[in-house]
């Protein structure tokens, strides 16, 4: 099944409002680390984007999905949120932060080989170059940044977080055929809280003793990578494939360079810029789609003739 579909003027918003909220969140969790333990950065988080999504289901009067579909939202939620954030939280705290930027760059190849096995959508080998160049490129800007690549075992809490979500992505998208998105969303938020709630015990006696801007980058997490980032995903999600949107998640580490070189003065070097363009020419290429030579009927070809 070809789902490749052209991306509008709406589905690129939502894309671009997801990619520079998560790529902010990569320094948000180093800093909370600092007073929090992994457990209770993903707990926190989750449980504040959890409040937010029951918040605007009330507003909006947007009913829960069907019944039937709740074990499947509940595994999802656990396997896509708990298990993604606990697993790279951890692995922060414990391997080069180069490391994790390559691995995590894995999310979209991960996607688009369930997307195949799950929902059968077909990979064009366009689209499987576009991938391909777009992960050198995306080798060429973490290397380049200087970041320190070290790969060790605790790596393998990286491989299952990109494992995860590739699964959370991808089983998400038939549920939103037969129910609301921001419903599905909400679920999946509710069930990944619960999941994380074992891992955050001591978090009443952490916020009490941890500095204010530790506490507010906390708040920061639940609200604009987890609440609105996940948020706009899904609604870029429901409108294209998960293989064709996983492929703008290597725009991540080019956005993160750009935002540090706005607000920190890091001024990229020539190989960070060369691997930037090939990211976004493979990314182009993965979202481009061949041209439909016109089939002309075979009484025009007689007159032709």
């Amino acid at each position: 099944m070809d789902t490749h579909a052209r991306l509008d003027a709406r589905t690129l918003a939502a894309i671009a409002v997801a990619l520079l909220t998560w790529s902010s969140a990569y320094a948000a969790i180093a800093y909370a680390l600092a007073s929090f333990t992994p457990g209770e950065v993903a707990f926190s988080r989750l449980a504040i984007g959890s409040l937010c999504f029951a918040a605007l289901l009330a507003i909006r009067r947007v009913p829960l999905p069907a019944r039937r579909d709740w074990p499947q939202l509940a595994l999802l939620g656990v396997i896509g949120l708990s298990v993604y954030h606990l697993c790279l939280n951890y692995a922060e705290t414990r391997i080069a932060s180069g490391t994790a930027s390559i691995l995590i760059a894995l999310v979209p190849a991960a996607t688009a080989a369930v997307s195949a096995i799950w929902l059968h959508e077909r990979l064009s080998p366009r689209m499987l170059t576009g991938l391909g160049m777009a992960l050198v490129g995306v080798l060429l800007v973490v290397l380049a940044s200087g970041k320190e690549v070290k790969f060790q075992p605790m790596a393998a809490l990286v491989l299952l977080s990109v494992l995860a979500s590739a699964v959370f992505f991808v089983g998400q998208k038939p549920l939103f055929a037969r129910n609301s998105m921001l419903g599905v969303t909400a679920f999946t938020f509710f069930a990944g809280t619960l999941g994380a709630l074992p891992f955050a015990g001591g978090l009443v006696s952490a916020v009490h003793l941890a500095p204010w801007s530790h506490v507010a980058a906390l708040a920061y997490l639940g609200v604009a990578p987890t609440f609105v980032g996940y948020l706009a995903w899904n609604i870029a999600l429901r409108r294209a494939s998960a293989s064709q949107l996983s492929s703008f998640i290597y725009f991540s580490p080019p956005i993160a360079v750009f935002i540090g070189w706005l607000w920190l003065g890091e001024h990229p070097g020539l190989l960070t810029l060369v691997g930037g363009a090939i990211t976004v020419a493979g990314v182009a290429l993965a979202n481009t789609r061949r041209r439909a030579l016109p089939i002309i009927p075979p009484t025009e070809t007689c007159k032709q003739v």
